[in-house]
């Protein structure tokens, strides 16, 4: 009685959620709208540079994060993300699955078809990024780079609406999206046996980026599967092979291997989780196994809350200014859905989020971040509305896939 108390409970709050996206819209301010105007980047460029002449010129934006969020209407526009357009997709084909309504089914479609027209211009394959440009330590990501840490998602929506329909045009995107993986990024040895890949197309990028060869070793290693193509795989276990070699004896990730960017958290964690396990899957790697025991040993032990939400940090890079983030909720059920039944306390952790009705507001909307003091309420659609969406249309879905399960099992037992 409990389980399906919950899986209604889910689904009552999903719909409510997409009452409200009806009526705000598909387009949001961002966590990175503080830093998206020129403005913004030189001071946030200031202070990769010169840390305290920086810290001076950030603080503004940073005191606004902390404590007034909903301010950050003054520092950028409100944009379509094409990482929440894919989240977007997948979880309404996933809800069109579950409950069997055409008019979610159309809805995942709308945002494919948003998608085919928001891919990164100047590429040759299909490929996106931010619609932002975005600072970073080695200086400006522009506008409509490609990233590798959000191409995946964008070949998975595609994927996941061709499960339903089977219409050929979305294979033919997906194999695009497959051959830009593969060959748009740079692969650096880190060993006889493994490369790390770039974040972007630059040339110049050296990888170190645990988080990005985790996701291309996902794509090319899902794309090696869907087309039947060794070349895909090749490149994909080089790329695992950096993610299980760089595993911390105590089982976590840095955020890269540069030796400078040395924190852990907890949607990055996740991220690297996520794609193992779906490795795994795939291929029933016994390495991917054994980095995921130790891995979730360390996630569940460090990057959890005495109250069992999700803790942002088990190492901080710099000081926060918040408790807990949407983000960081929608990835925990991402994961422990994908382990179910695996992990016991991995098991607690999902039921106590999912059970944690604050974080969803009366208009259906979710809370961004639970700050030092109050909350941020600003919908933003890559930090985090879409990943929450998602991530609870995914439970609705493996749940409904769970019970025919156990219906087979039970009629071939009668």
């Amino acid at each position: 009685m409990t389980e399906i108390v919950a899986v209604n409970k889910v689904q009552a709050a999903v719909l409510r959620f997409v009452a409200w996206l009806d009526r705000y819209g598909e387009t949001s301010y961002d966590h990175q709208s503080y830093f998206a105007s020129d403005l913004g980047r030189s001071a946030k460029a200031l202070y990769y540079r010169h840390r305290l002449l920086g810290t001076l010129a950030v603080s503004p934006m940073i005191f606004s994060e902390a404590f007034v969020p909903g301010a950050r209407r003054l520092f950028w526009k409100r944009q379509r993300f094409p990482i929440a357009d894919a989240h977007y997709a997948m979880g309404f084909a996933f809800l069109s699955r579950v409950l069997g309504e055409e008019q979610y089914y159309r809805r995942a479609v709308h945002f494919l078809e948003v998608l085919k027209e928001s891919r990164c211009p100047g590429y040759e394959r299909y490929c996106w990024g931010y619609p932002f440009s975005w600072e970073t330590r080695t200086g400006t990501m522009k506008e409509g780079t490609p990233l590798v840490t959000t191409v995946p998602y964008v070949y998975e929506a595609f994927r996941e609406v061709y499960q339903i329909d089977r219409d050929q045009k979305w294979l033919e995107i997906m194999q695009s999206i497959a051959q830009h993986a593969l060959l748009d990024y740079r692969d650096s040895a880190t060993s006889p046996n493994a490369s790390t890949c770039s974040y972007n197309p630059d040339p110049n990028d050296q990888g170190g980026v645990i988080n990005a060869s985790a996701y291309r070793a996902f794509l090319l290693t899902r794309a090696a599967v869907d087309f039947s193509e060794d070349k895909y795989l090749k490149v994909a276990e080089r790329n695992l092979n950096f993610v299980l070699e760089s595993q911390n004896q105590d089982g976590s990730w840095y955020y890269s291997t540069d030796g400078q960017r040395d924190f852990v958290d907890h949607f990055h964690t996740c991220f690297v989780l996520k794609a193992l396990a779906k490795i795994e899957l795939l291929t029933g790697n016994g390495e991917c196994t054994k980095a995921i025991q130790r891995g979730v040993r360390y996630y569940v032990e460090n990057l959890f809350s005495k109250d069992g939400l999700p803790k942002p940090f088990s190492h901080r890079p710099r000081l926060t200014v918040y408790r807990c983030e949407l983000y960081d909720c929608a990835e925990c059920i991402n994961l422990a859905v994908l382990l179910r039944g695996r992990f016991s306390a991995l098991d607690d952790f999902l039921l106590v989020v999912v059970n944690r009705d604050e974080w969803q507001k009366p208009d259906g909307s979710f809370r961004s971040r639970q700050l030092l003091i109050g909350w941020d309420n600003t919908p933003m659609h890559r930090w985090a509305q879409s990943q929450m969406f998602r991530s609870l249309c995914f439970l609705l879905f493996q749940d409904k896939q769970s019970d025919k399960l156990e219906r087979v099992s039970q009629e071939q037992t009668v």
